[in-house]
């Protein structure tokens, strides 16, 4: 009586699902749960109303205003202009474009605090765009919108890097087939790519905000750190602890944590349901 070889389908290359599992919950544990766990037993030492107070000082809420903001909109800007970049590069050759292609990477592999003080330099009053655009009456240095710029300089590569791989599967005939049945040029984008791309957008929005909201290095040249204007809450965190204040600065890593946490799930539950309609 033979016996049947085992198929493709179900051999596995790693361990049983059980020794797996239990290496990926203690790898998790080590490097996530336990120093999240240990920050919530921080601040749990200072009772419910000094955490509130922490939390919930004017100063405070202006710079969570300022981090949530900052990081929404720079996501937002990036999706839009870190999708044309990604068609760019996938659709259309044109000389130079696999120096532009790692260019796309350098914020990757820059050190922030050398990407802030690039940026404070080209932005401030007397820089080589802030001049100009001082004249124009628009500051950029030391505003809030510095620290859009550093958000949005920071966080670009992931939407283009999310969304390219995926742009490279889509045929072209889809858009080809689309124009010969009459479909315009907004009707196929709307139709045609944007459904196939929207997990792909949500992904690289997400990670773009994720990376924003707890950026310190390349935002604290720029924005001058003036409390109540343009202080960001990592910002705040640091203060907090050159003051020896341990207990209030894991609140805010606390209040961080938890408003960070419930705007991933609700992105993540968007995500979700953006490929539940692609299908």
């Amino acid at each position: 009586m033979s016996t049947a070889a085992p198929t493709l389908s179900t051999r596995r290359i790693l361990p049983g699902f059980r020794l797996t599992l239990g290496f990926t919950v203690a790898y998790l544990s080590l490097i996530v749960l336990i120093p999240l766990s240990a920050t919530f037993l921080q601040s749990a030492g200072l009772g419910w109303a000094d955490f509130w107070a922490a939390i919930s000082s004017p100063r405070v809420v202006a710079s969570y205003r300022l981090s949530f903001g900052a990081a929404l909109v720079a996501a937002a800007l990036n999706v839009v202009f870190g999708v044309i970049a990604a068609w760019v590069l996938v659709r259309y050759p044109f000389p130079g474009r696999r120096l532009v292609d790692a260019l796309v990477d350098l914020p990757f592999a820059l050190p922030t605090a050398v990407a802030g003080i690039a940026l404070t330099t080209l932005y401030a009053p007397n820089g080589w765009l802030g001049a100009p655009l001082a004249q124009l009456g628009i500051p950029v240095a030391y505003t809030a919108t510095g620290v859009g710029v550093a958000l949005t300089f920071i966080g670009l590569p992931f939407v283009i890097r999310t969304v390219q791989p995926v742009l490279e599967e889509l045929e072209p005939e889809l858009e080809e087939a689309a124009a010969s049945l009459g479909a315009t040029r907004a009707q196929t984008l709307r139709r045609v790519v944007l459904p196939a791309l929207r997990p792909a957008i949500l992904t690289g929005f997400a990670l773009a905000f994720a990376r924003a909201v707890g950026e310190y290095g390349s935002v604290v040249f720029i924005a001058g750190n003036m409390p109540m204007k343009t202080e960001i809450t990592p910002l705040l965190i640091i203060t907090k602890l050159e003051q020896y204040d341990t207990a209030g600065a894991t609140a805010l890593a606390v209040a961080m944590l938890l408003l960070s946490f419930a705007l991933l799930l609700a992105i993540n539950l968007l995500q979700a349901w953006a490929r539940r309609q692609g299908r």
